[in-house]
């Protein structure tokens, strides 16, 4: 009787152990991350299983600190893990060891715009790779010549758009996707009509990145790219105040002064006939196609609009735009912008 009772304290004491252990084990492999927003993994290139522990651990709380030691039992390898990864709330212990030990990486987006130096789009390209803005610069360096650009052309080989990339992307690869894109975009139909304007790709990236910077306003853009192009046909500088702003390095400039006109610069269309030696922005494909599809027209003149609505007022002789940019000086006067 005695036997049989101890033996039934025995089985009920191994049966609690075993159910807390079966607790214990849920909590510890199933019980998901508690952040209210995804959090990124990201190990780098050369990191030890130390650096993935520790990431882990810092990066998702208590989650993560179960998630290290699954990989110290389950012989995690961080040579194999280098990428970035996504882990979305919920997911388990279990979910983020597997996720790294099968390196399957979430990809991430690379977005850019309103891009107006390469130095800019390094920057921005780094911020969601892993390389940095040097490696990325290097790499523009080393492929795009072969394919035909000159280093103030550059801007030519790229359209502002969403990408997606690994964040372990070289970039080379990186290079050679985006500038993929902008050659996929010059397609034969367009390529047809810049020749029809006596211009290549890379000319009607010039043209369309000057009218990008003249005007916020779409509507007005192609009509902006076909006067410059009266101008250049007609063998008259372009004038063209955001180059003289690029020549500067400052694009906030309100009032284009002597002092600036003056500057030095191949970007300068004020002492410089004919198109600057590359964009002063990488315009993007809607510009571009305005500036292939603008409408012929006679403006050689442009001036701001005095009602400061970022829209223009055009003229096809000196005399009418001379009365234009009267009203606009009034108004840059009556604001006291100097």
């Amino acid at each position: 009787m005695k036997a049989k009772k101890a033996i039934t304290i025995i089985s009920v004491s191994v049966a609690a152990v075993i159910a807390a252990l079966l607790v214990a084990c849920c909590l510890f492999l199933w019980s998901g991350y508690s952040g209210d927003e995804p959090c990124w993994i990201y190990v780098r290139s050369g990191a030890s299983d130390g650096d993935v522990k520790s990431e882990l651990s810092s990066s998702l709380g208590v989650t993560g600190s179960r998630a290290a030691v699954l990989w110290s039992l389950f012989g995690g390898d961080a040579s194999r893990a280098h990428g970035a990864y996504r882990i979305e709330p919920g997911s388990s212990p279990m979910k983020i060891y597997r996720t790294l030990k099968n390196r399957a990486q979430t990809p991430v987006k690379l977005t850019f715009n309103n891009i107006r130096t390469m130095n800019q789009l390094a920057s921005r390209v780094a911020s969601c790779v892993e390389g940095d803005s040097a490696s990325f610069l290097a790499a523009c360096d080393s492929l795009l010549p072969g394919m035909g650009f000159k280093r103030a052309e550059y801007p030519a080989a790229f359209l502002p758009d969403t990408y997606e990339f690994y964040w372990t992307a070289s970039p080379e690869k990186i290079v050679s996707t985006l500038a993929g894109h902008r050659n996929r975009f010059w397609n034969d139909e367009r390529r047809a009509k810049a020749k029809s304007m006596g211009l290549t790709p890379v000319q009607v990236a010039t043209v369309a990145s000057i009218a990008e910077e003249e005007t916020n306003n779409r509507g007005e853009r192609g009509t902006v790219a076909r006067l410059y192009l009266n101008r250049v046909h007609k063998g008259m500088k372009l004038q063209a105040d955001p180059t003289v702003k690029f020549a500067v390095g400052d694009f906030s400039l309100r009032r284009i002064k002597g002092v600036h006109l003056n500057v030095n610069s191949p970007y300068n269309t004020y002492l410089n006939a004919g198109l600057p030696p590359g964009p002063i922005r990488i315009a993007d494909a809607a510009t571009l196609d305005a500036t292939l599809n603008s409408k012929p027209h006679n403006y050689l003149y442009m001036c701001a609009k005095e009602d400061f609505s970022g829209r223009h007022n055009f003229a096809s002789d000196y005399s009418s735009h001379q009365a234009n940019a009267r009203k606009y000086h009034k108004a840059l006067n009556a604001r006291g912008i100097k």
